[in-house]
């Protein structure tokens, strides 16, 4: 498996050159990594009019993952969401409309603010966590052929935070009728096309997807892939670079570059073997947690999900009790933990993840919180309400206040209240269980 982005720098830094070039570092290590970051000098291909070494990369990410292209970003998914969105929506007649599932990431939120694209949210029955957004084809469906106007494309989550995944296949059939594409954000399931068979959105019937390779392959933070699909308009393929260099820095990290691109050989060279085999030792450590009275929630593969609350801890209490055995986790919140495991992992790892359940006992269940979230009422539009004049206010004065940006940590980032709805009591209530103490809000009049 050929790795020329590596090996082009590789080659670069074993020369010996004189670097009259960005960055201001000349390779001279202070992390350590300075010898291999570089700029686009000559032979190291442009990202976003990639034609050498870039391209050669992408095009064996193509062939991993059987697409009609794999675009690199090294801003995270957060870049290929914007660039979905303006591909999804390009040649739209009118301000495009998108129908998204409302567990969206703020990054989706901010790219239809730029784009001033409008947002219809299709809400779970019943809300359960701000971060699940159950929505069947059925619901698809009757959403569908209820909206006044046409959306440029269905937008879902899958896999969320708490590891549920979504029926892309039969959501797409759905999306195909409607002749609308179905743009899925994948962060958290690049390693998905390597099970077997695969469970990857692109193979599922998805139009595009993003991966965040780094939150489950071997790479660099910021390290991630836009998919388009064989099946998807060619007009996307056509466009995408563009549409990524629209939200891009011009100067992309090479360290992250470089990584995307070893990493394809780590794919190449028995990955899904060994995700196999992670994955057989994930179940075994679920099943010790039922033996112990923990019984994980059903999740994708490779993330362990606790309802905390049920077994009388909130979150936050299991995570400092398993950092006291050097165990550290994703996420947590009042009722859940959630633990994100890979083939890298050590069998250390795995050793202090089987050990730690038999040093804690359950307890009564914690009274269950009200997480459902109120529809939003629409005040102004996103681009209006992030883009406008804006002040900064204590959460407890914001009923009735229009919110402007969206206020919640990564993670979850999943917007408590959408920029342009009204902020309800109710709404105020979820910023404080999060302990979010501060909110942005819309000095627009309505």
């Amino acid at each position: 498996m050929k790795t020329p982005i590596a090996d082009f720098v590789s080659d670069y830094q074993a020369s010996g050159a004189s670097r009259f070039h960005m960055p201001g570092h000349k390779g001279k290590a202070l992390l350590g990594a300075e010898p291999w970051d570089i700029t686009e000098i000559d032979g190291a291909d442009v990202l976003y009019s990639a034609n050498g070494i870039i391209e050669e990369s992408e095009d064996i990410t193509s062939s991993l993952f059987h697409t009609a292209h794999s675009f690199f970003s090294a801003e995270g998914s957060t870049l290929a969401i914007k660039a979905m969105l303006m591909l999804a929506t390009q040649n739209a007649g009118e301000k495009p409309l998108i129908l998204a599932a409302r567990n969206a990431h703020k990054a989706f939120i901010y790219g239809a603010a730029l784009l001033d694209i409008d947002v219809e949210w299709l809400y779970p029955e019943p809300f359960s966590h701000l971060c699940h957004c159950e929505i069947s084809a059925q619901t698809l469906k009757k959403c569908l052929m209820n909206l006044k106007r046409k959306p440029c494309a269905v937008y879902i989550t899958s896999p969320d935070y708490l590891g549920h995944t979504a029926d892309i296949r039969a959501l797409s059939d759905v999306c195909k009728k409607f002749s609308l594409p179905l743009l899925v954000d994948n962060a958290h399931g690049a390693y998905l096309g390597f099970l077997s068979p695969s469970l990857h959105p692109i193979a599922l019937g998805a139009d595009m997807c993003c991966d965040s390779a780094h939150k489950t392959l071997p790479v660099l933070t910021g390290g991630a892939y836009l998919h388009i699909s064989k099946q998807a308009p060619s007009h996307y393929t056509e466009n995408a670079r563009n549409a990524l260099a629209l939200f891009a820095s011009t100067s992309p990290s090479y360290l992250i570059l470089q990584s995307l691109d070893l990493c394809n050989r780590y794919l190449s060279e028995n990955y899904s073997a060994r995700l196999s085999h992670c994955i057989q030792k994930i179940e075994a450590i679920k099943e010790k947690m039922k033996e112990s009275g923990f019984a994980p929630e059903e999740s994708e593969p490779l993330k362990i999900v606790l309802h905390t609350a049920k077994y009388g801890y909130t979150g936050d209490e299991m995570c400092c009790y398993l950092k006291k055995f050097r165990i550290v986790p994703e996420f947590y919140d009042r009722e859940y933990l959630v633990l994100m495991i890979t083939p890298e992992n050590s069998e250390k790892d795995f050793e202090r993840l089987t050990l730690v359940w038999d040093t804690i006992l359950p307890k009564p269940s914690l009274p269950p919180l009200l997480y459902k979230l109120e529809r939003g009422k629409s005040c102004l539009s996103l681009r209006k309400a992030m883009l406008g004049a804006q002040e900064i206010i204590p959460v407890e004065k914001a009923r009735g206040r229009i919110c402007a940006s969206p206020t919640v940590s990564c993670p979850p980032a999943v917007p408590i209240v959408i920029s342009g709805e009204e902020i309800t009591a109710r709404a105020i209530e979820i910023f404080q269980l999060y302990g979010i103490e501060t909110v942005a809000v819309s000095k627009i009049q309505r």
